[in-house]
């Protein structure tokens, strides 16, 4: 070759050249395997799959937009080792968008918290409370906002209902979870009934 490199030379970052027969695409062009289904496409190192190490898969629904995308989570030792598509899924078929594909960083990055956080009024700090008292907390405040915008009746007429809260779904929820909101909110009093995805 004039002024080119031959097979066996090396470069610094690039280690030793293969010889072109190495190649998939050329393998494919000049094999049996013309659609690269099956020889042409092998490679020589063995990978093993990240789903692999697995104890349980659990059936999931991606938690971002309106779509609900099923997702299959792998979980080893009580952690979460990857999230995939659930090709069972009837909405996604086992896609993901870029965002739902990265939601296993939701579930294991440095950033997310595991204690419920409350900031009492008019203050600047946030502090831990334990999941029964915040749950406490929440009952309470329903049953009081419930209790303080209770209408017997209006204009004469029976209504049986509070203005105290309303409930807006998130766009993730299926049928069956809002059938049962409605059903909560319904039997509680609560008038204004709505979801993300009508808006």
């Amino acid at each position: 070759m004039a002024g080119g490199p031959n097979e066996a030379e090396v470069t610094p970052d690039m280690g030793k050249r293969n010889p072109i027969g190495s190649w998939p695409v050329y393998r494919q062009l000049t094999g049996t395997d013309r659609r690269a289904l099956g020889a042409a496409a092998k490679t020589g190192r063995s990978r093993e799959a990240r789903t692999s190490a697995a104890d349980t898969v659990v059936k999931s629904i991606c938690p971002y937009c309106a779509v609900g995308c099923g997702q299959n989570i792998y979980v080893s030792g009580g952690k979460v080792v990857q999230i995939e598509g659930d090709p069972d899924s009837p909405v996604s078929r086992g896609r993901l968008c870029p965002k739902g594909s990265a939601s296993m960083q939701l579930t294991t990055g440095g950033a997310r918290q595991y204690r419920v956080k409350y900031r009492r009024p008019f203050s600047k700090n946030w502090e831990d409370l334990d999941l029964d008292t915040a749950m406490d907390m929440i009952a309470d405040r329903v049953l009081e906002a419930r209790r303080y915008g209770w209408q017997w009746e209006v204009g004469g007429n029976r209504t049986r209902r509070t203005l105290g809260f309303a409930s807006l779904g998130g766009a993730t929820l299926d049928n069956e979870e809002n059938y049962l909101i409605k059903k909560l909110f319904t039997a509680l009093g609560a008038i204004q009934i709505e979801n993300q995805a009508r808006i």
